[in-house]
């Protein structure tokens, strides 16, 4: 699932942003009052972009889960950021003379609601809404963007998740990142996303050998794949090219081993590595349109929010801009409704 990319630097471009969002809800469905909720976050989103960071980027992506959809809005910037998040959220405060009712309207429209910001560093405002009701809670919250090179009309990675709940959950989490970018890149990591959705029954092993098999007739593509045993804490990973993928914890980060080779063509070697995972752990896996060194323990209690956060966050700041960008996160649900 690819997510829509829409800078914002001035009023018009605010417009247009309400504009993209209202024709994804309507082509999702949604009712005409849904789809002006999604409208009205995405233009307060962006308004705020424009009168407080000056600059910004607004992702768009479409939510999907038990036959329920809905429209995620992700507001980024490199602003100057909130001193005091509590107080910005009051209706009537304002420091750009405004109405001062931007943030406090978009949480009340939505179904899900976070925003994380640093003096100096930016802000990073998460909307959720859904096209009738909140879809049922899973026991991982998991956030994606996913976005082609710049000019380019299609992304040439993909991913995918399993939640297999029950006595023994079992979550998967993969990313494909097929060779180069544009159609043909995208062909290979659609292919590998399919052939995960379609074997997810086979252990992982196999599973990445099938898809192996299945991308030989395309250009090939890095692929990783990390299934999460939560009873048991432990987390499995199988990864083939360039796929940086993490476990990180507010005391650390424990990066994962992935082999050498590109699915479909070479792959002189399959080997699956065993992790740790608690309570406190996230998932972090990334394409390679994101620079190596990213790292988390910059941004003090970003891990307490909804992962859709961090995932935006560490694009806004470590995306390379020479390549289609994905970064995958996923976390424990949050047991009680987030600030």
């Amino acid at each position: 699932m690819s997510t829509t990319a829409l800078s914002v630097t001035e009023s018009s471009q605010a417009g247009h942003a309400r504009r993209t969002a209202a024709s994804l809800a309507e082509r999702l469905g949604f009712k005409e009052e849904a789809a002006g909720r999604v409208a009205l976050v995405t233009s307060e989103a962006a308004k705020n972009l424009v009168a407080h960071a000056r600059e910004g980027i607004i992702l768009l992506r479409r939510l999907q889960t038990d036959g329920h959809v809905g429209v995620e809005v992700l507001a980024l910037d490199k602003g100057p950021g909130m001193a005091d998040v509590a107080r910005c959220m009051q209706d009537g405060y304002t420091t750009a003379g405004t109405g001062g009712s931007g943030l406090g309207a978009m949480r009340r429209m939505s179904s899900t609601f976070d925003i994380y910001s640093q003096v100096g560093g930016g802000t990073a405002v998460l909307a959720q809404v859904w096209a009738d009701k909140p879809a049922p809670a899973d026991r991982m919250d998991v956030g994606a963007v996913c976005v082609p090179l710049p000019g380019e009309e299609v992304c040439g990675d993909a991913w995918s998740v399993d939640l297999t709940e029950g006595a023994a959950p079992r979550y998967r989490f993969f990313v494909a990142d097929g060779l180069g970018h544009g159609p043909d890149a995208a062909r290979a990591s659609r292919a590998a996303v399919v052939s995960f959705q379609e074997l997810t029954g086979q252990d992982a092993a196999s599973l990445i050998r099938g898809a192996h098999e299945e991308l030989r007739s395309t250009r090939g593509a890095a692929v990783a794949l990390a299934e999460l045993h939560p009873r048991d804490g432990r987390l499995e990973f199988v990864g083939v090219g360039n796929i940086t993928a993490a476990v990180v914890t507010p005391t650390g980060i424990q990066r994962m081993v992935s082999m050498n080779g590109t699915l479909g063509h070479q792959m002189m070697r399959l080997q699956s590595f065993s992790y740790t995972w608690g309570p406190e752990s996230r998932l972090v896996m990334c394409s390679d349109g994101l620079a190596t060194q990213w790292r988390v323990d910059r941004y003090p209690g970003l891990l307490a929010h909804h992962p859709a956060l961090l995932a935006g966050v560490l694009y806004r700041d470590f995306c390379r801009g020479r390549d289609d960008a994905t970064v995958l996160v996923a976390a424990p649900a949050a047991g009680t409704a987030r600030p």
